[in-house]
């Protein structure tokens, strides 16, 4: 995928293998022809990778796997749940920010924006990551899950412990393989509001999530995001 790859360099060794395979190669013909079909492809090309470029693999502590990007306008800039400042926080952001303050007290900010989480080792991933405008799921079954898959087996044999905070099934089957012997792996229903009151509310798992790090001698993840944000 030349021209496309911003990726952190801590990444590119590991995954040159499903960068160089033909599934790759297929993916990037299918998201050209969508592109000189004239369908606009949400997000952005530089964008593509944006979970990886902000957070280093020796960095990750903890993983927060999503399934589509947002296809709204606007929206979809590269981290699962997230959207640039400005955008209107989605529903299930909302739930998220509510679970937070429930668990944490901390005060839900104004924007969706979690770039502060993905620079303190907060993986961010979505299983695809692009959609075409206004339709989703688009972009499934094309080769992203089994590109992601791979980012989720690098974090997986990782030494140092991580914590991955799965919401829905979707998540958790994906993660489903993770070694849950050296990392914690918190289940919840997904917090979109169609499921979010059936257990995802009361799952306090960025209080746990620290908690674990803490114990394992990992900093802690500061979830209260500043108000005064800044995006590429």
């Amino acid at each position: 995928m030349e021209g496309t790859i911003k990726l952190h360099p801590s990444w590119l060794e590991p995954l040159s293998g499903e960068f160089a395979s033909s599934y790759m190669s297929d993916l990037k013909q299918f998201l050209l022809a969508e592109r000189e079909s004239g369908k606009r492809i949400f997000p952005k090309g530089s964008n593509w990778f944006r979970a990886l470029d902000l957070t280093p693999l020796d960095e990750v502590r903890v993983v927060i796997l999503g399934q589509d990007p947002y296809h709204g306008e606007g929206q979809a800039h590269g981290l699962c749940f997230s959207v640039p400042d400005g955008i209107r926080p989605p529903p299930s952001l909302v739930n998220i920010y509510k679970e937070m303050k429930t668990d944490l007290g901390i005060t839900p900010p104004a924007h969706g924006l979690l770039e502060h989480w993905a620079r303190q080792g907060v993986l961010l991933l979505n299983s695809v990551l692009t959609v075409q405008m206004g339709l989703a799921a688009s972009h499934r079954d094309r080769g992203w899950e089994r590109f992601t898959d791979a980012v989720v087996r690098l974090v997986n044999a990782k030494s140092d412990p991580v914590v991955f905070m799965l919401w829905g099934s979707y998540a958790q089957k994906k993660a489903a393989f993770v070694d849950t012997s050296r990392h914690l792996v918190l289940k919840a229903p997904h917090p979109s509001p169609l499921s979010a009151h059936s257990g995802f509310f009361g799952c306090k798992h960025f209080s746990k999530a620290n908690a674990f790090l803490e114990a394992h001698g990992r900093r802690a993840i500061d979830w209260a995001l500043p108000e005064c944000v800044s995006s590429d």
